[in-house]
């Protein structure tokens, strides 16, 4: 299915339909089912009764607006007052980005959706939704699907604390590890729990939040799991995130016996002029591991050949004996998301639209 805008009267956003695509799957995808004026305006535009099947290849239009956003805020863009009804839109052009079905956040293409129902319909909608501050600005977290009801993931960030891991210059900017690993695996995090996991952020900080800015901030306040004090010493470090993880291992057995997953993210430190794509290790001699960090490997390689330029991508897929790899009490996966001191490289983190995408692709491996 291909998305773009329409340029026809009324500029509704359309899709060419595939193989399988049916008006409820459609609407199911666009998130367009909370409200049952959506499918009527759906089979209006397009002349269609409740039953019709949709033709191969055929050019439809969804009762999604695509209107101008204009850098200001949402309310002034499309001439309205409610704050709540500004806050919805917002939470629904996210959650499309999210899902891979918008490029851009609206900010950046200034471009809003806007589906029908949102300013057409009277109508309560009551989507489901649970609230976590760990995420910032987007702790309203709607939960989209149910696919990974019964997986539990555990996801750890590197470094942190009083160590801010590998660092990098960019426009006079310090860039720190440890702030864009955290900020990939929040991201990831609010994915899993979206479709429907249980998910653990081992390593924390209250204040951040998932940050859409480019240059982020570099501080020493993170703590784990339970408040707890990150250590000074490297080792220490590293035990102490194990052993919470082993005790919510434990804690969580009768709730998902055999669907608890580690995942350990880091941005890796090398000579300047060396760019290197996503890598990651599995743990030796452990099959789910590998196969976990297979998949993510193969989906990164398919979205490099439609995504980058040549296509091509150089990520590597090896055990390694790393402690986490080595110590963790179920199937893990060590996660390098490139170099952070390289030009090229940057770009894959500073931007927020790629720190999202690596983790809608991550997202995709494990699905």
């Amino acid at each position: 299915m291909s998305l773009s805008s329409s340029n026809l009267k009324e500029d509704w956003l359309t899709f060419k339909a595939k193989k399988g695509d049916g008006i409820k799957k459609i609407l199911r995808t666009y998130h367009l089912t909370s409200s049952a004026c959506n499918e009527k305006k759906f089979l209006d535009l397009n002349n269609l009764s409740p039953n019709s099947n949709l033709l191969l290849d055929k050019t439809y239009q969804l009762p999604i607006k695509n209107l101008p956003y204009d850098g200001k805020s949402i309310r002034s863009s499309l001439g309205i007052a409610e704050f709540e009804k500004a806050k919805e839109i917002e939470n629904y052009n996210l959650k499309m980005f999210q899902a891979g079905l918008r490029d851009k956040i609206f900010q950046e293409d200034k471009q809003l959706w806007v589906p029908y129902h949102f300013l057409n319909c009277s109508e309560p909608v009551s989507p489901s939704e649970k609230v976590f501050p760990i995420f910032g600005k987007y702790e309203s977290t709607p939960i989209l699907s149910d696919v990974l009801k019964g997986k539990i993931f555990y996801i750890i960030s590197g470094h942190g604390g009083p160590d801010p891991g590998a660092q990098g210059v960019k426009n006079g900017n310090t860039l720190c590890e440890d702030e864009y690993a955290y900020d990939v695996g929040l991201r990831l995090c609010r994915k899993l729990i979206q479709e429907g996991a249980m998910s653990y952020m081992i390593t924390r900080d209250v204040n951040d939040g998932i940050r859409d800015d480019e240059f982020l901030v570099c501080d020493k306040d993170e703590t784990v799991w339970g408040g707890k004090k990150i250590p000074l010493g490297h080792r220490e470090r590293l035990e102490q995130r194990i052993e919470i993880v082993k005790s919510l291992f434990e804690k969580n057995k009768s709730i998902a016996p055999n669907g608890q997953f580690l995942l350990e993210i880091h941005v890796d430190s090398r000579n300047t002029n060396q760019q290197v794509d996503l890598f990651l290790y599995h743990q030796v001699n452990n099959q789910i591991s590998y196969q976990m960090a297979d998949k993510i490997h193969q989906t990164f390689r398919v979205k490099y050949k439609q995504y980058r330029s040549n296509g091509i991508y150089k990520g590597t897929l090896s055990s390694r004996e790393l402690y986490s790899l080595e110590n963790a009490p179920m199937p893990a996966v060590y996660i390098e998301l490139g170099n952070l001191r390289n030009t090229l490289d940057q770009q894959r983190f500073i931007l927020p639209s790629n720190r999202q995408a690596l983790a809608n692709w991550l997202f995709d491996g494990l699905k």
